[in-house]
């Protein structure tokens, strides 16, 4: 199901959104987008559910001082027929996004690699029944080093340290597209995943300025006053998941989801973003 709704723009957004609604349609230079993929890393405490997100630094090209969660672009070596794989098969992924099932396998591993390049965190194990326990010392680190440089690809690593990819540990949440008014666009997957057990989340990626466990309707409220910047799709994944009880939708794919196109309009004086969201 899908429901109608109007988000407000961040207002670094809304001068070139109202240019973009200036400018003929013959005349607008539409970018086409990057696959991507984003995985909501969820951990349960005693305020509830917990979400990992990092604050961007401001020096970066892309969604600078954004809160946002780990994920990134998919990379040409993310196409590895050959990785170690281990749970639904990238035609099954490849049913469920409604893409190849070489594309397909590409964006899952894309989430598994930029959870591990960003906070550390390793979606893999020896078998289809277990997750590596840690991988905070000096040897992953040199690895995940190794990884985020394009010095090994992902396959690689996961091959020489005798792990597989748990592709059953993502779970599908939303499908989104940067508006087509922007100069750097993204076709963004959004998964979630539990935080394995005995595995720590870390701040050591030089994109983010923080990297902290969050409650979703604290960062919401931030948001709100004016505290906290992100971007209307981070905001609408946190509201979904601030009405869960527990973690079990985290384990659960969501079904016949559409990629969502906000576009902008005008409403009187105010610029927004229209968008049809998957309920």
């Amino acid at each position: 199901m899908t429901s109608t709704h109007e988000l407000e723009l961040p207002a670094t957004l809304r001068e070139r959104a109202a240019n973009w609604l200036a400018t003929p349609v013959p005349e607008r230079v539409v970018v086409p987008a990057r696959l991507a993929s984003t995985v909501l890393l969820l951990r349960e405490s005693d305020s509830g559910v917990e979400v990992f997100m990092q604050r961007r630094v401001p020096s970066m090209k892309f969604a600078p001082s954004m809160w946002v969660f780990p994920g990134g672009g998919v990379d040409p070596r993310d196409e590895s027929p050959d990785l170690p794989w281990s749970g639904p098969s990238p035609a099954d992924w490849g049913r469920l996004l409604g893409v190849p099932a070489s594309t397909a396998q590409a964006i899952v591993i894309a989430a598994v690699r930029e959870v591990f390049e960003e906070c550390g965190v390793l979606l893999a194990g020896t078998s289809a029944e277990d997750v590596v326990l840690d991988v905070t010392d000096d040897a992953w680190q040199e690895d995940r080093t190794a990884v985020l440089e394009r010095r090994v690809p992902f396959g690689v690593l996961l091959d020489r340290r005798g792990l597989v990819l748990r592709s059953d540990l993502l779970a599908l949440q939303d499908h989104w597209i940067t508006p087509e008014m922007e100069p750097r666009r993204y076709d963004t997957w959004f998964f979630s995943a539990r935080l394995p057990e005995q595995q720590v989340a870390d701040d050591r990626t030089s994109e983010a300025a923080e990297a902290v466990w969050r409650v979703p309707a604290d960062v919401i409220a931030e948001e709100t006053s004016g505290q906290a910047r992100m971007f209307p799709p981070t905001l609408v994944q946190l509201a979904r998941v601030s009405r869960w009880p527990d973690l079990t939708p985290a384990t659960t794919n969501r079904e016949r989801l559409h990629a969502v196109l906000p576009r902008p309009v005008l409403d009187g004086d105010r610029v927004l973003l229209r968008a049809e969201l998957n309920d």
